[in-house]
């Protein structure tokens, strides 16, 4: 298999960091990892064929800068986690990546955030509208709770998790060939709680990238503190925080932290099965 790398093209809460009219120390901090976007990433196996792996999840309202920022030259197929404003509302520029692939864009969600989706942006899912520059999207509902789908060179399965009333996934990507089964990392943005079945389905997963909003109790998101138990829950060989707001920053959230945990920045990389390289 070979090597796909990670990047998290945002970290930011649905807010984003700096928030509008906002003073704080955090939203006028200096530290760029304090700037961020609402949450996503992005999955390259760096052949740029046809068959290559450049998976998408979510699409935020700053895809555009996010793509620029982060050199996204290709997008083969797209994952959503739920349907939030903060993970769709990118979704139109998908249109330079449907011109470029000359081809429509896979889309996987699950049948609520389809609709969504659909409702949202008719336009893209009307096969009778077929207008060069316009975005095109063939929606592909996930398979039944449990099973995997292929891309590329992973296999992915989406994760049940809760997020108060909208039905929401994370994601669980394992290897293909000589790293068949391999659980190498899982992304979950937005959650409160994992079902038993998902805790199962994670158990040992070597990295997880994990929804930990701040330190104060929210009905919907993660602490932390949750975050970090249910890494230790599942057996994580690492766990990292995202989907993180302005309450406190940066380098405030990495003090004290137990070790294998770690905080996101936008722009953050690893690359999957390899040890994770820590920025100063």
């Amino acid at each position: 298999m070979t090597p796909v790398t990670v990047t998290l093209l945002g970290s930011g809460t649905s807010q984003g960091v700096p928030m509008m009219v906002c003073d704080c120390a955090v939203c006028t901090s200096a530290d760029p990892r304090d700037k961020r976007t609402r949450s996503s990433i992005y999955l390259n196996d760096g052949d740029e064929g046809p068959d290559g792996t450049q998976i998408l999840v979510d699409t935020t309202p700053e895809l555009r800068l996010q793509c620029i920022a982060q050199r996204v030259r290709h997008v083969r197929a797209v994952l959503f986690t739920h349907g939030h404003a903060d993970h769709l509302f990118g979704f139109d520029d998908l249109r330079r990546f449907c011109e470029l692939n000359r081809a429509r864009m896979p889309v996987h969600a699950s049948p609520e955030t389809l609709e969504v989706l659909r409702r949202t942006y008719a336009y893209a899912f009307d096969p009778s509208i077929v207008v060069h520059g316009y975005v095109r999207a063939d929606a592909v509902p996930f398979p039944p709770e449990g099973e995997s789908f292929r891309v590329g060179v992973l296999d992915v399965i989406p994760l049940p998790v809760t997020h108060g009333r909208t039905v929401t996934h994370g994601f669980l990507f394992r290897g293909t060939g000589p790293q068949a089964g391999r659980k190498l990392f899982a992304y979950i943005p937005d959650c409160k709680t994992l079902p038993d079945a998902t805790k199962a389905a994670l158990r040992d997963v070597e990295r997880l990238v994990i929804d930990g909003l701040r330190d104060e109790e929210h009905p919907t998101h993660m602490t932390i503190a949750e975050a970090i138990a249910a890494g230790r829950e599942v057996g994580a060989g690492e766990t990292i925080l995202t989907h993180l707001t302005h309450h406190k920053s940066h380098a405030d959230r990495e003090a004290g932290l137990p070790p294998g945990v770690h905080v996101a920045y936008d722009g953050m990389r690893f690359t999957l099965g390899e040890p994770l390289k820590q920025s100063s």
